[in-house]
């Protein structure tokens, strides 16, 4: 059965081109509705939680940084409308679950950097979207530039 609505998940990097090529390419083979998300991890994490001022300011401005950012990415990629570009902000994993199961995507697409094992074949962030997923996952081998 094909695809129906595909969720690709980027980080905004020039790393990103394969996977959206790889999705925009089984998106119109299965005639399917595309959408993308970057996800904006809050700094508080990136601290184990305990943080003792207050980052709402700079977290404010990592997100609107993070839309302009996304709005520059998807002037590379013309068929992305406004509405098909999300921007979220939590724990990549439980946001991009989230936004699957809220917009009914029937297949997740992340980038892969198939380093050795079976814990790095694809990535903290790849293998977390992984488990518990409410729909298929496809994860799209990223090769380091020569």
């Amino acid at each position: 059965m094909p695809y129906q609505h595909i969720l690709v998940a980027v980080d905004l990097t020039e790393e990103c081109d394969p996977v959206m090529h790889r999705a925009h390419a089984l998106a119109t083979s299965s005639n399917a509705k595309l959408s993308v998300v970057h996800i904006v991890e809050p700094m508080a994490m990136a601290f184990g939680g305990d943080v003792p001022m207050d980052l709402s300011m700079l977290q404010q401005q990592q997100f609107e940084q993070a839309r302009e950012r996304l709005d520059a990415f998807a002037i590379k990629y013309p068929y992305l409308t406004a509405e098909q570009r999300h921007l979220a902000y939590g724990q990549p994993r439980q946001e991009i679950h989230r936004l699957a199961g809220e917009q009914r995507c029937d297949l997740i697409i992340v980038g892969s950097h198939g380093r050795h094992g079976l814990a790095l074949l694809l990535g903290s962030t790849a293998n977390d979207v992984l488990h518990g997923a409410p729909c298929d996952v496809l994860a799209v081998r990223l090769r380091k530039p020569e």
